[in-house]
């Protein structure tokens, strides 16, 4: 069996070693690195998976997840070039941080592929979209496709469109929350307890969403459908089309995808 440590067992990390072990990965084929030690014995007891020091799981593994924030991924990096055994298939959760940084800075012909997944993770529901960095194979490819498909659904992409997936789903839950947040606001204001403002929204969200998801039609026929003449949600639909929410939501998109551009330049000379 191919042996699997995630480098950074924080919520993503975490997410991904419980996803694995549901889909049938054994604990033993597992490991782990966590720089808080009470934190590491906890995940251990969770899940008995081993943590480990980033050069032991750099022996030991096969495919080592890359799951640090960002910020972090230079002294990771320092410390996997010496130790990287051949042949390593290195996968990339990190936003904004091309393959290129991780094959200039390992040893040659390290094969990497570039993840950015989202925070649905947690509850096995993430949209994750993976790239191949210059030396990753289809055979790669289909790999980290069998291990993410443990937390949710896998589309490939071409890397240069790896910034405007983080800006559109990799960041994209934070925006629907916000919206719920407003909704929920939006209800109080209107007199609803605060407590049945947010099962109602909930449920609303969670229902549109299923029929996003299973009804294969597009959204507009989906929002003409409850929008009847003269009636309120054309409405609430001017309203918010005069606020400028759809330009603002472009916008808001768009800085998203120059933030994660922005990630990538800063690491562009290590």
């Amino acid at each position: 069996m191919t042996t699997i440590a995630v480098l950074g067992a924080g919520k993503i990390g975490e997410a991904l070693l419980s996803g694995l072990l549901q889909g049938g990965r054994e604990a033993d084929d597992l490991l782990f690195t966590e720089k808080h030690p009470e934190r590491a014995a906890a995940l251990t007891e969770r899940y008995g998976v081993e943590g480990l020091d980033v050069p032991g799981a750099a022996q030991r593994a096969d495919v080592l997840v890359v799951a640090v924030k960002p910020q972090d991924i230079e002294p990771l990096l320092d410390e996997l070039a010496p130790v990287l055994k051949p042949g390593t298939l290195v996968v990339s959760l990190c936003a904004g941080l091309p393959t290129s940084l991780y094959e200039r800075r390992l040893p040659d012909s390290t094969p990497v592929v570039r993840v950015m997944p989202n925070t649905p993770m947690v509850v096995g529901e993430a949209m994750s979209a993976i790239s191949a960095g210059r030396y990753a194979t289809d055979e790669h490819l289909n790999l980290v496709e069998e291990l993410l498909g443990t937390v949710g659904k896998v589309a490939r992409v071409p890397e240069n469109q790896q910034d405007a997936v983080t800006a559109l789903s990799g960041s994209g839950p934070a925006y629907f929350f916000y919206l719920v947040e407003a909704m929920i606001d939006a209800g109080i204001l209107l007199g609803i307890p605060r407590d049945l403002a947010g099962r109602l929204i909930i449920q609303s969200a969670v229902g549109a969403a299923t029929m996003l998801n299973e009804g294969g039609q597009h959204p507009v026929i989906l929002r003409e459908a409850v929008t009847s003449p003269a009636g309120t949600t054309i409405m609430a639909i001017r309203e918010l089309e005069k606020h400028g929410v759809r330009a603002a939501m472009l916008a808001a998109i768009e800085a998203a995808r120059d933030r994660s551009v922005e990630l990538g330049r800063g690491h562009e000379a290590g």
